[in-house]
């Protein structure tokens, strides 16, 4: 028999190539929220490079970030039978991330998104392949990591709604994807309900309550108002800002971890925050530990291009959370 998975996440994967700009405008309101990039149309715009990164996404994101902190981990996804899907698993390997739950598809290509990378912050052109999703037979992990999926992956959702409740011994982890979050609460109740920690950042706490964008919400409020959605807790988080979480009685606030220099890329920073305190639950740490792990992870990820590279071994996330500054600690709010 093979060894209980430790972490199983369960996501599309990706291959990203990112499109280094440096011909651009960004404007932002005067809080720099819903910032718009633009270029001139219809022209040709020079970009300095291009680096294609390999099985990515928030799931792989979370599989790797749990292998390399040490638990056995493994990915559920689908790739097609092509020159991408084979780098994809070939990379995971590479990561220590079990493949056993991989389905190839013959005829569909391997996502491929595009990233348009410009100063430390990116935008992302996706597009989902609808793969004919189905759930592996996949034991019973300790814990679940569900993230993004395409628009036709509504019945799989499902699927794993009914499994999750024959075997409810498996905490889920839910950060929630673009689809996802249009599905809407009521179409994954069950799912809310079971998850034992719910990840997202302000804006999306406000699309998954139907909230306008533009109107000012409190973050206690926020929280709250997810909390009663079903998760036991709720994490949200505020980009360099930091991260609030909530579990019902207590809601923290959680500031970053001191960047040793300006951030270079953005990308994975949320995955990195989301898959590492997930990580440091399932190794029995407290929620306000699993505070201070989090932010580690997420400032070294921005040091580097993607998603994975900056992902910590334990040893050296934990060398950094014992040289943090006295200030760094979870607070009451």
């Amino acid at each position: 028999m093979s060894k209980q998975l430790d972490f199983l996440a369960i996501g599309d994967i990706v291959t990203d190539a990112f499109i280094r700009l440096h011909e651009a405008n960004v404007n932002c309101n005067i809080d720099h929220d819903n910032c718009t990039i633009s270029m001139p149309f219809g022209e040709k715009i020079p970009y300095e490079s291009v680096t294609i990164l390999k099985s990515v996404g928030n799931s792989p994101n979370a599989a790797v970030a749990a292998s390399r902190l040490g638990l056995n981990s493994g990915l559920v996804t689908n790739i097609g039978d092509d020159i991408n899907g084979d780098e994809c698993l070939a990379e995971l390997k590479k990561n220590k991330v079990s493949v056993k739950y991989v389905t190839v598809h013959r005829g569909v290509p391997t996502n491929y998104h595009y990233v348009l990378w410009y100063e430390d912050d990116r935008t992302i052109l996706v597009k989902h392949e609808e793969y004919e999703y189905s759930l592996p037979r996949i034991g019973s992990p300790k814990w679940i990591y569900l993230s993004s999926m395409a628009e036709n992956s509504l019945p799989y959702h499902l699927e794993l709604e009914k499994y999750l409740k024959k075997h409810p011994e498996i905490k889920l982890a839910f950060q929630p994807g673009t689809f996802q979050m249009r599905f809407g609460f009521e179409k994954l109740r069950g799912l809310y309900e079971h998850t034992e920690v719910l990840f997202c950042n302000v804006g999306e706490a406000k699309k998954i309550l139907k909230i306008d964008g533009k109107d000012h919400v409190e973050i206690k409020d926020l929280l709250q108002r997810i909390h009663n959605l079903g998760p036991k807790i709720v994490c949200i988080t505020d980009g360099p800002r930091g991260a609030y979480a909530f579990d019902g009685a207590v809601a923290w606030f959680m500031p970053p971890y001191p960047d040793p220099k300006p951030p270079y890329e953005r990308t994975g920073a949320g995955d990195a925050f989301s898959s590492t305190f997930t990580v440091a639950l399932a190794l029995g740490k407290t929620l306000s530990e699993a505070l201070m792990w989090g932010p580690i992870n997420s400032m070294s990820v921005v040091q580097y291009v993607g998603a994975q590279k900056g992902l910590l071994t334990r040893d050296a996330l934990e060398k950094f959370l014992k040289n943090a500054p006295g200030n760094y600690r979870p607070r009451k709010i």
